[in-house]
């Protein structure tokens, strides 16, 4: 772990616009820089509803993301782009779309590609258009951050682009939009964002900078999820999930997730589990597996979930799986699909994804992987 006086940056868009009723406030913003070609990039779904959004001028409208995309659904993305000459892009849905949405901010009308800027800090800069992002869900935190994933569909691995180019201007995050997030995915994606503050309190470059918010938002997952969960239209509940998510985007930059995300993303790219549903699933597993490296930390997990656990690592366990057992997620990998013959192969991609797994508080050897994976099965 680091130390307090460990220097760290802190990145965040410069404008954060939040609370119910907040999204029509994008337009006027929109409007007083003067962008007349916009480009909004969302799903079928809130392709429906982009006049909630105050924006005026010429409204081309990308309504194909996917879940999990991939690099072809990126390249309709950057084709939409190339063809709107848009002056301002903007992300509106979950984490796909707002990932889908920085990438065309920086790839569009550029000479890189793809492939080109994969890792950290490859994009060529300036960008030259403006960014927005609006979340229609509270998980990703992905509207603070300055990472996208989208998945090669040929190694079925995640291509991660990290850069300063891909920061919103303006964030735009009301609670409102998620009225209409059904229980299930209220559910899976409350525990991602839980997941991402989780993961970031307990990491090997866990900060106390970034502690205050991984914590906050572990106890706001806590407190306000299973609210949520039962009454969709829980405006309390809601805006505590949102803020849950925006404070694990937060995690994000500086810290990143660790072995809970790298032992979810296979899930996603094999076999097209829902990314939430995915790392609750995982989250109880590695939870545990970590506790004799960060049993105080993971003491004050438990604590901000509202479950009291012993130093027992099977306390842990039970406790964290009852919590998403609970909310309805599935937590076995046979009932979602998942044939046993392929625990090796997924074990093997989770090994690989070295950038998280060197985050991770304990060493877990390929081996670990696998038994984590049977035990979920």
């Amino acid at each position: 772990m680091v130390s307090l006086d460990s220097p760290i940056t802190i990145i965040r868009p410069e404008i954060i616009e939040f609370g119910v009723g907040t999204a029509e406030r994008l337009g006027k913003w929109a409007s007083d820089k003067g962008y007349a070609r916009i480009l909004v990039i969302s799903d079928a779904f809130n392709a429906t509803r982009v006049d909630t959004l105050g924006l005026k001028g010429e409204i081309t409208v990308f309504a194909d993301v996917t879940p999990e995309p991939d690099t072809a659904n990126l390249d309709k993305v950057l084709a939409a782009a190339n063809a709107a000459d848009a002056q301002l892009v903007v992300g509106f849905g979950g984490g796909s779309a707002m990932d889908l949405a920085k990438l065309a901010a920086v790839l569009a009308g550029s000479s890189q590609t793809l492939r080109e800027v994969v890792g950290p800090n490859k994009v060529h800069g300036p960008r030259r258009v403006a960014l927005a992002q609006v979340p229609t869900t509270a998980g990703t935190g992905s509207e603070a951050g300055i990472r996208a994933l989208v998945t090669d569909p040929d190694t079925m691995a995640k291509l991660a682009v990290e850069s300063i180019h891909m920061l919103a201007d303006i964030a735009v995050i009301d609670p409102a939009l998620t009225f209409t997030v059904p229980a299930r995915t209220t559910a899976a994606t409350g525990v991602d964002a839980m997941a991402h503050c989780v993961e970031a309190f307990t990491n090997r470059k866990a900060h106390p900078m970034i502690d205050l918010y991984a914590i906050e938002g572990t106890r706001l997952v806590g407190k306000y999820l299973a609210r949520a969960v039962k009454d969709g239209a829980d405006a309390e509940a809601r805006a505590g999930l949102a803020l849950a998510s925006l404070y694990g985007g937060f995690c994000l930059g500086p810290v990143n997730t660790a072995g809970g995300h790298a032992l979810a993303y296979p899930l996603g790219t094999r076999w097209h589990i829902a990314h939430g549903a995915a790392n609750a699933l995982i989250f109880p597993h590695v939870l545990a597996f970590n506790t004799p490296s960060v049993p105080e930390k993971t003491r004050a997990v438990m604590d901000a979930l509202g479950r009291k656990t012993s130093d027992d690592v099977q306390s842990v366990f039970d406790a964290a799986y009852s919590f998403c057992a609970d909310l309805g997620i599935e937590m076995k990998l046979s009932a979602l699909g998942v044939p046993d013959s392929d625990l090796d192969a997924m074990a093997d991609d989770a090994f690989a994804i070295r950038r998280l797994l060197d985050n991770n508080p304990r060493d877990l050897a390929r081996a670990d992987i696998r038994s984590i994976y049977e035990a979920a099965y």
